[in-house]
């Protein structure tokens, strides 16, 4: 396997070696046709930096940047927990005769316990264990570069092997990073739920076990009660019967608390278990996210080669479906601001119009209030020129009629 990954590796740099004659070839075509015609070859220029900025040179750069990057193995994990059940094996081992006495206590509902009981820890070793070929094929396809290189399909990371393929790049998508990630963590999660299930199964079963003998300890307790009658014989004879009467309910509390003992012992051996295969399985999801991000292609340019010829296709369709969903979108949003500014503007106009009827019956008032007020004005001048004239009237009649006035006067007093 390992001949097989140094093979490999050869021909991936021997392909860098080609790329970078190329590379280099194409850029001294450049710098010729720039130089005998610059103008037409600008575009070609801005071309060629696009594809080294982007695809051409990212090869290189991730074998030298990111090395050999490999996720850890679940091992320590797996090890830690052989180490409690030894630890708890040892104690029981120490307890042994008190345990097999409360297990006799009832044996069909402590036997039950103790089956889930091992169901739990099989299920959590094997959460530990099922990570092993997938660390496997991950750092199998990091030292192949490709995944069809590597033989087994891998069952956890199926998302991923289905996203990336048989490309050669491991560059992907911000939207590929997210859902590859949430598929990993979703069935991750789903892996544990049986585990989580099993912890509470086995409290419930203590906690039935221990109602169970409290109700036979309450049954029993009530029948020795009925049983003793002061009357009927010696005091010793009482204390005996007394004694055979509470055996019964004695074994009713040895049932209930031995279903507690092995339920709640039960349920802390899983829980402990099923903690340790998180933490492997968080460092799994943890490194394989930190690989994924630093591989990610954040920018919307140019892709790799490999993802021109498979994936660029579809991340280009992709792409440019969200930039027509988005641009629909803003269409609907300017179609309705345009047919919102348009009632606006009728709005606006139709309040001008009105505005604009009520400045003319305005003027139309005033100007009307000027003419009356010219009329008046006329009205008055003619008065004041015919009181005038009416006045002068007078004042002449006043001055002809005086001297005849006067003449009377003096006849009629000489008479």
């Amino acid at each position: 396997m390992a001949f097989g990954h140094r093979r490999h590796r050869s021909s991936f740099l021997v392909d860098l070696g080609v790329l970078r004659q190329i590379q280099s070839v194409a850029a001294a075509l450049l710098f010729v046709g720039q130089a005998r015609k610059p103008p037409q070859n600008r575009e070609t220029g801005e071309l060629m930096a696009k594809l080294n900025l982007a695809g051409w040179r990212d090869r290189e750069d991730l074998e030298e940047d990111y090395g050999p990057h490999k996720l850890s193995s679940p091992m320590p994990y797996f090890w830690t927990m052989v180490l409690f059940l030894i630890i708890v094996g040892f104690v029981a081992a120490i307890l042994f005769r008190q345990a097999s006495e409360a297990f006799a206590g009832n044996p069909g509902l402590n036997g039950l316990i103790l089956g889930v009981l091992a169901i739990g820890i099989l299920l959590a070793f094997n959460h530990v264990l099922s990570l092993r070929p997938e660390v496997r094929w991950f750092n199998s396809f990091r030292a192949a570069g490709s995944a069809d290189k590597v033989g087994r399909d891998p069952v956890l990371l199926a998302p991923m092997r289905a996203l990336i393929g048989g490309r050669q790049t491991t560059a992907i998508s911000t939207a590929a990073l997210r859902s590859i990630l949430d598929s990993i963590a979703a069935r991750l999660d789903e892996s544990r739920d049986i585990t989580r299930y099993l912890a509470g199964l086995l409290v419930f079963l203590g906690l039935l076990g221990t109602f169970w003998g409290l109700l036979g300890t309450i049954g029993s307790i009530n029948t020795v009660i009925q049983s003793l009658d002061a009357g009927s014989g010696s005091t010793d004879d009482l204390l005996t019967s007394l004694k055979s009467g509470l055996s019964a309910p004695l074994t009713g509390m040895g049932t209930a608390f031995s279903a507690s003992l092995f339920g709640l012992s039960g349920s802390l051996i899983v829980g402990f278990l099923d903690l340790q295969a998180g933490r492997a399985q968080n460092r799994f999801y943890t490194e394989l996210e930190n690989w994924l991000s630093s591989v990610t292609d954040v920018g919307h340019g140019f892709s790799q080669p490999g993802e021109m010829s498979d994936g660029a296709p579809a991340e280009e369709l992709r792409r440019l479906t969200d930039q027509l969903a988005r641009m629909t979108h803003e269409g609907g949003v300017n179609q309705r601001t345009t047919a919102a500014m348009a009632s606006l503007a009728e709005g606006i106009q139709g309040l001008v119009k009105n505005m604009r009827g009520e400045q003319q019956m305005l003027r139309d008032w005033i100007e009307a209030q000027q003419e009356e007020a010219k009329a008046m004005r006329k009205t008055l001048d003619r008065l004041t020129a015919r009181i005038g004239q009416a006045d002068r009237i007078t004042v002449q009649t006043e001055k002809s009629v005086s001297p005849a006035k006067l003449s009377r006067m003096e006849d009629s007093g000489g008479d």
